[in-house]
């Protein structure tokens, strides 16, 4: 099981965080830390239940991560392994996930594939979502995968669709021409583009696209 005990920082003090494996106690929390995250128009059928909390810590509890920040929980991370082949890269998020149940999760899968990272508005400003990234990093190297994978949203896409296609918007984040709520965080966080997926996710924000996101094992060649 994993667990990780540091300090953040809120401007210059020292704030105590752990990041541990959620259990089911921490199940109300984790739903209302989604509210906070996805409100409307993100659609509320995509929040978690108790039923997807269940497989996730029952399937694969390596890949279900949360934060404390002094003892209050302020965000999570989920994971399951798939068997990821880059030659065909085309998915939804619907279809990789079991729609957030992780039925087809796969324990001799080669790619940890990122269900969800959720961090509660009021903590955004310490840094969370950069250290969870890193403990399921800690979790590909430990369990000898090839790479993490998870395709992000595009927020910011709906405010330029009209002058950019996808691909574009994504080139010009990557320029630095366009800050991304997600994709200029997941770079920020070591991750790389693989490719934009169309009909990734039911998401008006994004146009219902994804840009699938990898960081790859340093210590697999």
């Amino acid at each position: 099981m994993y667990r990780k005990e540091f300090y953040v920082f809120d401007q210059d003090k020292p704030v105590p965080a752990i990041i541990r494996n959620y259990t089911e106690e921490d199940f109300t929390n984790l739903i209302q830390i989604q509210q906070e995250c996805f409100p409307p128009p993100f659609p509320s059928e995509l929040w978690w239940n108790h039923e997807q909390l269940k497989n996730h810590i029952t399937l694969f509890p390596e890949g279900a991560l949360c934060i404390e920040v002094d003892g209050e929980l302020a965000g999570s991370m989920t994971g399951l392994l798939v068997n990821f082949d880059p030659t065909h890269p085309d998915h939804t998020w619907e279809e990789v996930t079991a729609n957030g149940y992780i039925t087809n999760h796969d324990p001799k899968g080669n790619t940890l594939y990122v269900v969800d990272i959720s961090v509660r508005p009021a903590f955004r400003k310490l840094g969370l979502g950069k250290w969870l990234m890193s403990s399921m990093y800690d979790v590909v190297v430990h369990l000898g995968l090839d790479r993490l994978l998870g395709g992000g949203r595009m927020p910011g896409y709906h405010l330029k669709s009209s002058e950019l296609t996808a691909e574009q918007y994504l080139d010009a984040i990557v320029k630095g021409e366009v800050k991304d709520p997600v994709i200029t965080f997941l770079l920020r966080c070591g991750r790389t583009p693989v490719k934009v997926v169309a009909n990734y996710l039911d998401d008006e924000e994004s146009c219902h696209y994804g840009t699938l996101m990898e960081w790859k094992n340093p210590f697999k060649i």
